[in-house]
């Protein structure tokens, strides 16, 4: 009779420690191939994902400022007119160092236009309303981009032929060219966005080999 109640003492026994390890394992929130300690080391690494995630998106949102923004979403509108101008050149002209200035403009600011909708982008500015032409600008608003054909030059443009053309055409890209480099000094002054800054650096430095170029076919010193 003893040696029976021992036995129920026993099993009651391991009955509650089975119950308490269970416990424990549920509470503790993790497998039972899995340590508390190891389910605290998950949680702890995803709040610091999670705080790192946070700290970064807030670093992007900093890292530029309104001058940022309205340098890369007018130059788009500047650099299409450009594109623009450089399309009207095939069956226009025959001047073969015009028309591969042309192409290498188009190439080089379709780039830029797709980097900087991708910034725009990235810093969550909507891009809906930005003109596809920006043809018709000259009477407000972006139209104070330096530099743009009004709607009547780039008609004049588009009706020339032959050496009328490339006169134009230079002239217009000249005074364009001029105004791209006065938008880029002036984010350099007052933007804080390094690939902004370094973007408007290029602009300078190309479109002033470019205008130099095309003074020289102009004849001009």
């Amino acid at each position: 009779m003893h040696a029976h109640n021992t036995s129920r003492r026993r099993i009651r026994a391991a009955s509650g420690i089975g119950l308490t390890a269970a416990a424990l394992i549920a509470i503790a929130g993790c497998s039972p191939d899995e340590t508390p300690s190891d389910a605290a080391s998950g949680v702890t690494s995803t709040a610091t994902s999670t705080a790192e995630s946070a700290t970064t998106s807030a670093s992007s949102s900093a890292a530029h400022n309104e001058a940022d923004v309205e340098f890369t979403s007018t130059m788009i509108g500047h650099h299409r007119q450009a594109v623009a101008m450089a399309e009207l050149v095939e069956g226009r002209t025959d001047n073969a160092e015009l028309i591969a200035l042309a192409s290498r403009i188009e190439k080089a600011q379709d780039a830029e236009i797709g980097q900087m909708e991708d910034r725009l982008e990235s810093w969550g500015v909507d891009t809906s309303d930005l003109d596809d032409s920006h043809e018709n600008m000259g009477h407000g608003g972006h139209s104070a981009m330096p530099g743009m054909l009004s709607p009547d030059q780039m008609t004049a443009l588009r009706d020339a032929r032959g050496t009328e053309f490339d006169r134009l055409w230079l002239e217009g890209m000249i005074r364009h060219h001029e105004g791209a480099i006065a938008m880029a000094d002036a984010v350099l002054a007052d933007g804080v966005d390094p690939a902004t800054k370094a973007l408007a650096q290029e602009v300078k430095r190309t479109q002033q080999a470019e205008i130099d170029q095309m003074k020289g076919m102009l004849g001009q010193s």
